[in-house]
C-alpha cells in the first residue's frame, strides 16, 4: 500500500526582521492504517506541517511522496485531483460553502471526481445519516449549529473514503458528547478500512486513542 512521507521539510517565511524559520528538518512516514498526532503549543506549526502534507503550502525545502511521487512536482490540475481522491480534510472551521446545503456541500467532492448525481446523492445521505444529521440534510450552513456544521464537514472529508485522513483540531469545537462521536467516526474509518490518519490537537486524551504521538516542539518533530 502507498504511504504518505514527508522527508527533510522546512518551512521559512520572510519578514521586516530576517527570515523565520517555523519549522525544521521534518521526517514523517504515515502509512495505510496507521494513525498519528501532532501535539504542541499554539503557534508551533502543526497547522504548517498539516497544510504542507496535504498539498495546500509548500516547503521551503524537502519534499513529500504519495507512492513515491513528489507531490510538489505534480502540475496544478494533478495536485489538485491527488487533494480530492487522496485526502480527506478536516479543519477546526468548517469551511462550508454557505450557498449549498448540507447535502449539497458533501456531494461536491464526488461530482469533482466525477460520479454519477444520483451515486453521489446516496453517498452523501449515507454520510450524513452516519454523523446524525440526515434529517438537517436541506439546512445550509447558516442554520446550523457550530457542532453540526463541524459535523458536516468530518462526514464531507470522508465521502470519497479517500486513504489518507488529514485532521486540525477536528473536534476542538465541539461538544464532548458530539466530539467523541465525531473521535469514534474518523478512528473507525481509520482501523476498518485501513486509512492512515495524521491529526493536529491540542487534546492529550484524544491523542491518546491514536497508535503514534509526535511533539512538535522548536521546529522539529519528537516523538
Amino acid at each position: 500500500m502507498p504511504d504518505l512521507r514527508a522527508e527533510g521539510i522546512a518551512k521559512r517565511f520572510h519578514t521586516g526582521e530576517g527570515v523565520l524559520e517555523i519549522i525544521s528538518q521534518i521526517d514523517l512516514t504515515v502509512a495505510a492504517g496507521e494513525s498519528v498526532a501532532i501535539l504542541g503549543v499554539s503557534g508551533a506549526g502543526k497547522s504548517t506541517l498539516l497544510h504542507i502534507l496535504g498539498g495546500l503550502e509548500h516547503p521551503s525545502e524537502g519534499r513529500v511522496t504519495w507512492d513515491g511521487q513528489d507531490i510538489y512536482d505534480l502540475d496544478g490540475s494533478s495536485l489538485a485531483r491527488f487533494r480530492n481522491q487522496t485526502l480527506g480534510f478536516v479543519f477546526q472551521f468548517h469551511h462550508l460553502l454557505p450557498e449549498f446545503d448540507a447535502e449539497e456541500n458533501l456531494m461536491m467532492p464526488a461530482l469533482l471526481a466525477g460520479w454519477p448525481r444520483a451515486r453521489a446523492l446516496d453517498r452523501a445521505r449515507e454520510m450524513l445519516a452516519a454523523v446524525g444529521l440526515e434529517p438537517r440534510r436541506k439546512h445550509r450552513p447558516g442554520k446550523l449549529s457550530g457542532g453540526e456544521r463541524q459535523r458536516v464537514a468530518i462526514a464531507r472529508a470522508l465521502m470519497l473514503s479517500p486513504p489518507v485522513i488529514l485532521a486540525d483540531e477536528p473536534t476542538g469545537n465541539l461538544d464532548p458528547h458530539t466530539a467523541a462521536s465525531a473521535e469514534d467516526l474518523l478512528l473507525g474509518l481509520n482501523q476498518e478500512a485501513g486509512t492512515a490518519l495524521v491529526l493536529v490537537t491540542h487534546n492529550e486524551k484524544l491523542s491518546s486513542r491514536l497508535a503514534k504521538k509526535a511533539y512538535l516542539v522548536d521546529g522539529r518533530l519528537e516523538s
